[in-house]
């Protein structure tokens, strides 16, 4: 079976051994970056062998990827955690500040999978799945506005980016400060929007 098959096999088996290495790889990426996690490393935390892994991802970055999505699914929807009319420039959705407290509590494991500047699974994963739901958004909302890919790329660039820089400590800022701060830019990148 493909991790593409397994994935969507609706198996439980295949769920709870895939969830396990999700756990394996994030315990192994609190004391280490990922560069410096083997597959040896994972099986052995997870319980499993080698060839159940290869059964599941062809390579540790496509674990990695889908240890991501959670993280990943609750930052593009804190971005978007508004119904008619966003809030206002220094009122961030909630949703956002209390995802910026759950990544600081889990910082070692974002930092090893988010680089500095936006890359690594994580950053690759956000930005295009931010980029996509900004596109999505704007079209619905916004429809007179042209140009949405151009702000949907602004949008997931600085937020990626920010978000890395911050858990490396290259800013610093509490989760509060940081909402707003990345909440202000967002809504003034959108006021710039071509009309």
């Amino acid at each position: 079976m493909t991790p593409a098959a397994a994935a969507g096999s609706g198996d439980p088996r295949t769920a709870r051994t895939r969830g396990k290495l999700r756990e394996a790889l994030l315990a192994a990426c609190e004391q280490q970056p990922l560069d410096q996690v083997s597959v040896s490393d994972v099986v052995r935390r997870a319980g499993v062998g080698r060839a159940t892994f290869y059964l599941h991802y062809d390579d540790l970055r496509a674990l990695a990827v889908d240890a991501c999505a959670e993280t990943v699914r609750q930052a593009v929807d804190a971005l978007h955690a508004w119904d008619d009319a966003p809030p206002g420039p220094d009122a961030p959705p909630a949703e956002l500040v209390a995802l910026l407290e759950a990544v600081r509590a889990r910082a070692g494991i974002h930092r090893s999978l988010l680089r500095a500047g936006g890359g690594g699974p994580l950053g690759e994963l956000l930005h295009e799945e931010l980029r996509q739901r900004s596109i999505g958004e704007l079209r619905r909302r916004r429809p007179e506005v042209s140009g949405e890919d151009l702000i949907a790329s602004a949008v997931a660039g600085l937020f990626t980016g920010v978000l890395a820089d911050w858990v490396h400590d290259r800013t610093d800022a509490a989760p509060a400060q940081l909402a707003a701060g990345i909440w202000r830019m967002l809504r003034a990148v959108h006021a710039a929007a071509p009309g």
